[in-house]
């Protein structure tokens, strides 16, 4: 590979990175979905200081953050990434559809990302790992938790490549249509929390304030959950199993990331369909992937032994 090139150059040439075509637009797209959702907050703030929250807001935003977010970590992650079930092409396409209503980009980007962040986690390659390249002491320490909350969306230098890292999705034809419809998805959702703001509450203001809540609010505490797991469950928590990262286990996440925050059992098993493994370890996703199981719409269910969890679990200092 030619040395005159410079380090995002090496990384396309090299086949692991996704192309940007235009990083301007997709920085910009990225500041909007980033930033209006803080717009929302503060609408919601003032709403609830004036006393103006209703009933119906708040089950707006609790129904929508559960499917999208089970469309994440259910869909996303533990089907489409790591493939930790199998089910049918309905329930496929019904998870990919969810997560897109999540509005945290289409399914194969995601996908791809996470796999290359497998791939290299918390090495040079991690699309967002917190202990790369930010410096030493308190300040590297913030500069990097930063990157892996937040800053990575603005860059492209190690973005998974979507031929090298989810050429099977590219492959299935429902995923690769969700994916292709990504806009339509997110504005469905949006169209949802108004819906259902309207149909619960009953008025053309409980329509709006459900799009407030389903939609910038649920928007902002579910991106932000997600990106806690790149961050924080790399940087604080528990390391109870042995792996090659700085994967940790963040009680205090567990229940508003679905289960995801179980974050170090999740990297030393990564393929598990529970990221839950303890008795006191709440898994959500992992509680729907077992209802389906029962309903007979997931099947080769993955899960882990405990001779392989004794293998692998830490022993205390």
């Amino acid at each position: 590979m030619p040395e005159s090139l410079d380090p995002t150059q090496r990384a396309h040439a090299s086949g692991e990175t996704q192309p940007a075509h235009n990083e301007r637009r997709d920085r910009l797209i990225t500041g909007v979905v980033t930033l209006v959702p803080f717009a929302g907050l503060g609408l919601a703030s003032w709403q609830m200081w004036d006393g103006l929250l209703r009933l119906s807001d708040v089950a707006v935003f609790t129904i929508l953050y559960l499917l999208s977010g089970l469309g994440v970590t259910v869909g996303f992650h533990r089907l489409f990434t790591h493939r930790s079930f199998k089910t049918t092409h309905a329930v496929r396409a019904i998870f990919a559809v969810l997560g897109s209503m999540a509005i945290e980009g289409p399914v194969i980007s995601w996908v791809a990302d996470h796999r290359k962040h497998h791939a290299f986690s918390d090495r040079d390659g991690d699309p967002h790992s917190p202990h790369v390249d930010h410096g030493a002491g308190w300040r590297g320490a913030l500069r990097g938790l930063y990157h892996a909350h937040v800053g990575w969306l603005f860059i492209h230098t190690h973005r998974g490549s979507h031929r090298r890292y989810a050429s099977d999705l590219l492959a299935d034809p429902v995923v690769e249509f969700v994916n292709r419809t990504f806009l339509l998805w997110a504005v469905a959702g949006l169209a949802a929390a108004f819906a259902l703001g309207g149909a619960i509450g009953g008025t053309w203001r409980a329509a709006f304030t459900g799009l407030l809540w389903g939609g910038a609010v649920r928007m902002l505490v579910l991106h932000h959950m997600t990106y806690s797991v790149n961050s924080l469950c790399h940087f604080f928590g528990r390391h109870d199993y042995r792996t090659e990262d700085h994967s940790r286990n963040l009680a205090l996440l567990a229940i508003p990331t679905l289960g995801e925050a179980w974050h170090n059992n999740h990297h030393a098993f990564p393929t598990s369909a529970s990221h839950g493994l303890g008795a006191r370890q709440l898994d959500l996703s992992a509680l729907v992937i077992r209802a389906l199981q029962r309903l007979g719409l997931a099947w080769d269910v993955i899960g882990v032994s405990e001779q392989r969890r004794v293998s692998k679990r830490r022993l205390p200092a």
